[in-house]
């Protein structure tokens, strides 16, 4: 990997995953019962589908659509229960409290990042509150405390720009003092994340943990552990 002086991650897929008694909650309501240990990968199946093969406006509504089918393909849920699993599963992922399981090992992942001297920011689709959460976590905050000290967190619910509009790669860009040929972006979502980065001149990498995005036209990496090792290379 080229020279990075900075590091620009999200938290959807990255630091956050659905909360998994949510989940199966959810789907308990549609009669339908899932394995906990499934769950995390359901949600990058999901991801899969949300393509860089679009033109204009990211067509969410259709791409979110896609992705909960992925997931709940990806649960195993019966034909007759589809229906039900889809709504119930639709609702619950419209609940702020959802998206609050810590990705295991992310924050020592984190810190391994950080000791290899890059600079850190996060850049994420949030509701502005993803930066207390994060800091009550103990992952990470501005500033000194328990977890990682980063540079910036971007929230588009605080600064009212959504990825993959680039100007909210370039807000945190500005807050590291950095252009965007010295950083890279990591997210989970290639419509967005992918997209949205290479729109601000930004070279992404996606987060890929389970290896499902084969044919991808960008470097992928299994967890943040890994990225620290190809930077310290």
């Amino acid at each position: 990997m080229p020279a990075v002086r900075a590091v620009l991650l999200d938290v959807g897929g990255i630091f956050h995953l659905p909360d998994h008694d949510h989940v199966i909650g959810a789907f308990a309501r549609a009669e339908v019962t899932v394995d906990a240990a499934g769950l995390d990968r359901a949600h990058y199946a999901g991801t899969t589908r949300f393509t860089v093969d679009y033109t204009g406006e990211l067509p969410w509504n259709e791409m979110w659509a896609a992705y909960l089918e992925a997931y709940i393909d990806e649960c195993g849920v019966p034909d007759d229960r589809r229906a039900d699993a889809l709504e119930h599963l639709h609702q619950e992922f419209t609940t702020v409290a959802l998206w609050t399981r810590v990705v295991p090992g992310s924050p020592e992942a984190l810190r391994a990042l950080d000791a290899t001297g890059v600079a850190i920011g996060i850049v994420s689709n949030a509701d502005g509150s993803v930066a207390e959460r994060l800091r009550e976590q103990e992952v990470l905050q501005v500033g000194p405390g328990l977890g990682v000290q980063v540079e910036t967190v971007i929230d588009s619910g605080v600064v009212g720009v959504t990825k993959p509009d680039p100007r909210i790669f370039h807000l945190a860009l500005d807050a590291l003092g950095v252009q965007p040929d010295d950083a890279i972006y990591v997210g989970d979502m290639p419509a967005i994340d992918v997209v949205g980065a290479r729109k601000a001149g930004i070279r992404p990498v996606l987060m890929d943990p389970y290896g499902l995005h084969d044919g991808i036209d960008c470097e992928r990496v299994r967890s943040l552990h890994d990225l620290a090792a190809l930077i310290s290379r």
